[in-house]
């Protein structure tokens, strides 16, 4: 495969991408999107006899809805390395990321451990433990949806790091190649040096989709034409990296034993083939389905405020309507608590927009 040829000169700056306002919106929406549905295919396999027919279809639903996580830290990557690539000010860059990202951390993390005692699933012990505390903050468990902003905190230590890997401006096949080479670095020397407890809390675990971003965001003006010149193999790609990782995922989520490494690497490549592929399609939909897109913008506008908010609405529809009856019923019952808790963690995320200290205080925004 070819790719385009590096600018002869590397080192100018990145002009301002004209960028039509929805493009980030929709691409966080249907993030976000995922990450409910996945949540909710998560609560009704739990109450489903593992085996069944359905039982497999919301097991490998829920596998392949598993790609937010890299998704907004590609994104995450692309905007802020674009933004230091045009004129950096670093001030303002830390006096950001720290009310954006480690303040709603540290914030949403004491309100989910407080929220888990309120609802009688931790003890209250856990809350003056200062062992429990810790361990929560540095691994994102206070709940078990917080360790993605944990990372999002490491990635923006991270991503300027990466400035000069986007000045060089790889043609964006050879950052992938470069990222993919960097991943497998970092699982290596994890496995036989680190040996991190949980690597999914480590943002060098996620190194693909930030390489990817920061390549992406030196060429932010060329990627639409070069979407549309080899998106056809970046399916096919994404087809075969999909039937390399769902089989293993399914398998471990059934507690077979898999190759960790074949595991791995599948799921970086899948992931990261289904964000670019998603972003090439936000950045294609212009006029068709307008009112849908707006409708996946409108969710992407609240994107955090869903992610924080709609975990304890599903935990309070499990605790009030648990799913019962047969298969079908549990299953509906699962995603229409999804659906709720979407719905009204976007409407009350919307609501909390009209009033900016407040917002300001509870998302950093």
């Amino acid at each position: 495969m070819t790719s385009s040829q590096p600018s002869a000169l590397p080192e100018q700056p990145v002009a301002a991408v004209s960028r039509p306002p929805w493009v980030v919106d929709t691409f966080r929406g249907l993030a976000i999107l995922e990450v409910v549905a996945h949540h909710a295919t998560g609560l009704g396999l739990r109450y489903l006899d593992a085996g069944s027919a359905l039982h497999t279809a919301l097991l490998v639903a829920n596998r392949l809805l598993h790609f937010a996580v890299p998704a907004f830290l590609f994104m995450a990557a692309l905007l802020l390395t674009r933004s230091l690539l045009r004129a950096p000010d670093w001030r303002r860059y830390w006096q950001r990321r720290a009310t954006r990202g480690a303040w709603p951390y540290f914030l949403w993390s004491g309100l989910y451990m407080l929220w888990y005692v309120v609802l009688g699933q931790r003890p209250q012990e856990t809350l003056s433990d200062p062992q429990k505390v810790q361990f929560y903050l540095l691994y994102g468990k206070a709940s078990y949806h917080l360790y993605f902003l944990l990372v999002a905190v490491q990635a923006y230590v991270l991503i300027p790091l990466l400035l000069p890997l986007a000045r060089a401006r790889l043609s964006l096949w050879t950052a992938m190649g470069v990222g993919v080479i960097l991943q497998l670095a970092v699982y290596f020397l994890n496995f036989s040096v680190l040996k991190w407890t949980y690597p999914g809390s480590v943002v060098l675990w996620y190194t693909l989709p930030l390489v990817l971003g920061a390549a992406v965001a030196a060429r932010s003006e060329e990627f639409p034409a070069w979407f549309r010149r080899y998106r056809w193999w970046l399916t096919a790609l994404l087809l075969l990296a999909a039937g390399a990782y769902l089989p293993l995922a399914t398998a471990a989520m059934q507690g077979q034993p898999v190759s960790n490494l074949a595991y791995n690497l599948s799921t970086w490549l899948f992931t990261s083939l289904c964000t670019l592929v998603i972003y090439g399609v936000c950045l294609a939909w212009k006029e068709r389905a307008v009112q849908l897109r707006n409708l996946v913008a409108w969710f992407g506008l609240v994107s955090l405020q869903v992610y924080l908010l709609h975990p304890a609405l599903l935990q309070l529809a499990e605790l009030w309507w648990p799913p019962a009856g047969n298969g079908w019923q549990r299953t509906s019952a699962a995603l229409l608590s999804g659906y709720l808790a979407l719905v009204i963690s976007a409407l009350l995320g919307h609501l909390l927009l009209r009033s900016a200290p407040l917002s300001r205080f509870l998302f950093g925004r």
